[in-house]
């Protein structure tokens, strides 16, 4: 039984950044593409989005309220998924990201509909996801220009009554795009940089035959894992510095919750990540195998994940598979703890199936490693 010697990881991890200082081609891309990369995503194109979930508050219980409701479901933009009673029980729903609109009618709307006077229904659009606010509201306005025309046929002029909604985004007022994508973009970053690099740690070593060298030394299996993993710790966490960095300071983007909820979540998010990495470096025999199956996850992690598109605008077929996607959760995490200040409360489902994920994939590649080490 080899004991385990700090010294021996210590070189290892040494030895790690030496070959990463020889491989010139690395550099550019440890230091330089986080910020290509916040660039090129700084702004993304909006998309359709249908089934936005709402929750209704409906203070006056009429059939004129019901028809403001109908108006909505009905559009096909909307789907109720909440009736909260009160104002702080929908802002939790918001909050806890079950709704991203919400829509209260006040009381004593029917008698202002029957006396042809003007009223008002508040929607309250949840910033955080600055695609999904900015159709919301656009698609609100839509509906309650028909629903105007509805209650009030004989409406001549703005005197003789209507509907006035007052949309309020919170979070992200203005809209910006760039203020969900750099958030989405630290969780982003951090799974290209640790599964490419880790995807192609051991796999190197097999191709120069360095690999059953090393271990008929001193030098224990968890000793060369720890060696092979910190580096590409170090390496992610100065990159998600950098990402931080930049994007709060050049495209100002406010940050409004904690690092110890996002730092916690991006842990969590790494070890999946790194796991995911050395199941395709023990599983490819060539450096060329473990680059084509990184690029065909990366693939459906972008596309499935809500970072570029709003899950809401994927097909019913593909909905489903995108909870299989470990990067669905920390862009949940890190867009809500950024913009919203949600914490463990609000974004414990995250946590838990991105422990999950962490357990069960980690798990199977250190098995993996050991089987393969013994056969």
């Amino acid at each position: 039984m080899i004991r385990m010697s700090w010294r021996r990881v210590r070189l290892l991890i040494w030895k790690e950044f030496l070959q990463l200082k020889r491989d010139r081609s690395m550099l550019p891309i440890i230091f330089i593409m986080p910020v290509l990369q916040l660039i090129m995503f700084g702004y993304v194109i909006g998309t359709d989005v249908r089934d936005i979930r709402t929750a209704v508050v409906d203070r006056d219980g009429s059939v004129e309220s019901r028809l403001v409701i109908d108006g909505f479901t009905n559009s096909g933009f909307f789907k109720q998924v909440a009736a909260p009673a009160t104002e702080a029980e929908m802002q939790t729903l918001i909050d806890g990201n079950k709704a991203q609109v919400a829509i209260i009618i006040p009381e004593g709307f029917s008698d202002d509909v029957h006396a042809k006077r003007a009223t008002q229904i508040g929607i309250v659009v949840d910033g955080s996801d600055s695609k999904t606010a900015s159709v919301a509201s656009g698609y609100a306005g839509q509906v309650v220009a028909s629903l105007g025309r509805q209650l009030y046929p004989s409406r001549l002029s703005a005197s003789a009554g209507g509907v006035d909604a007052r949309v309020r985004v919170l979070f992200n007022p203005t809209l910006r795009s760039v203020n969900t994508m750099v958030p989405a973009l630290l969780a982003f970053i951090l799974m290209m940089s640790t599964q490419m690099t880790m995807s192609q740690a051991i796999v190197k070593e097999r191709e120069r035959g360095t690999l059953e060298q090393l271990f008929v030394t001193p030098i224990g299996r968890a000793e060369y894992l720890i060696g092979k993993l910190v580096p590409y710790v170090i390496i992610a966490t100065i990159q998600i510095t950098l990402v931080f960095t930049v994007g709060t300071i050049w495209f100002k983007v406010p940050f409004n919750g904690t690092l110890l909820v996002m730092g916690s979540g991006l842990a969590l998010f790494a070890l999946t990540s790194l796991g995911i990495g050395l199941m395709v470096s023990l599983l490819s025999r060539t450096r060329y195998q473990a680059q084509q199956a990184m690029t065909f996850l990366m693939v459906p992690s972008m596309m499935l994940s809500g970072f570029v598109f709003p899950l809401e605008s994927m097909p019913a077929v593909l909905y489903p598979l995108s909870y299989l996607i470990p990067l669905r959760y920390i862009v949940v995490v890190v867009r809500s703890n950024f913009m919203k200040g949600s914490g463990f409360s609000a974004l414990w489902p995250q946590f838990a199936a991105m422990a999950i994920f962490a357990v069960v994939v980690f798990g199977f590649g250190l098995s993996r490693f050991r089987k393969q080490l013994n056969d």
